[in-house]
């Protein structure tokens, strides 16, 4: 196992704001991905109030290898919660929010009526927050992604996590060119949201193969990129092959931008969600 070098150690001061946030969090009865995944940077957004809100349960259809999310047979979906996240933005006072989901392919539309409804409920109580989705592939269902498109989120995010060299590893369950397509669809039908993905490095991908990756993302009309450290959540996941520098992150936010992605955060801590407002100027 690699020892963890400076950068990548995360030293949190006690806030009370964390207790805060978690007790809002439990009294509407919702998730968040900052704690299904353990994010290394959820102390920080708790302390500042923010969330990103997991919609469709907390158990997974799908197994990726990188994921601390729970694979296991999903319960049924909770009519209740689009009202509940609604109300939740409005408590926290939050003029962005980023809302993602486990993926449900046991749903025959894979939860995009519940994405688009969450959407709504969020607009009608809070009208001058801006919302930002997080979405699965539904399957390369065009007509899942239309529902999510026609709620009017103000971006359309979907991650790729990875290089197409170590899709089969990382994502056995998923497909590179379909989520490429996921993005593709979406400018082909809302031209005007900006599309957003993001990826990990130091799970064994080359330079060229990620060069590759922002090509077919900027192929695809993806304009906003987040690449950040992949962390093994525990000793049942993927190993970190290597611990990527700060310089070499600077290097490739560099080579994103001279790509024409209008917004680029690569660090070691970077998430897809993570200070995700300042693509809006926020």
């Amino acid at each position: 196992m690699l020892e963890k070098p400076d950068w990548i150690r995360r030293r949190h001061r006690a806030n009370p704001r964390i207790d805060e946030t978690e007790r809002l969090l439990e009294e509407f009865r919702l998730n968040t991905i900052c704690r299904e995944a353990d994010c290394p940077n959820h102390a920080e957004c708790f302390s500042k109030k923010t969330a990103t809100f997991l919609i469709l349960g907390v158990h997974c259809t799908r197994n990726c290898a990188f994921c601390n999310v729970t694979n296991a047979p999903p319960r049924p979906v909770d009519p209740g919660e689009p009202a509940r996240v609604g109300a939740a933005i409005a408590r926290l006072g939050l003029k962005y929010v980023v809302i993602t989901s486990v993926t449900r392919d046991d749903l025959p539309d894979g939860g995009s009526a519940h994405f688009a409804a969450v959407v709504a409920e969020t607009r009608l109580r809070n009208p001058e927050t801006l919302i930002e989705v997080l979405i699965p592939d539904f399957g390369g269902v065009e007509r899942s992604l239309r529902t999510v498109i026609e709620a009017e989120p103000d971006v359309i995010g979907h991650n790729m996590e990875t290089v197409r060299e170590l899709y089969a590893r990382v994502r056995p369950e998923a497909d590179y060119d379909r989520s490429l397509r996921v993005i593709g669809m979406t400018g082909a039908l809302a031209p005007a949201i900006p599309r957003k993905s993001g990826f990990m490095l130091g799970l064994g991908e080359t330079e060229d193969e990620v060069a590759a990756l922002m090509d077919d993302l900027r192929r695809s009309g993806c304009e906003f990129l987040t690449i950040g450290q992949y962390l093994a959540p525990s000793a049942r996941h993927l190993d970190v092959v290597e611990y990527v520098s700060p310089d070499r992150f600077a290097e490739y936010g560099r080579m994103a931008r001279d790509r024409g992605f209008t917004f680029v955060v690569s660090a070691p801590f970077a998430r897809s969600s993570y200070r995700a407002e300042e693509a809006l100027g926020l």
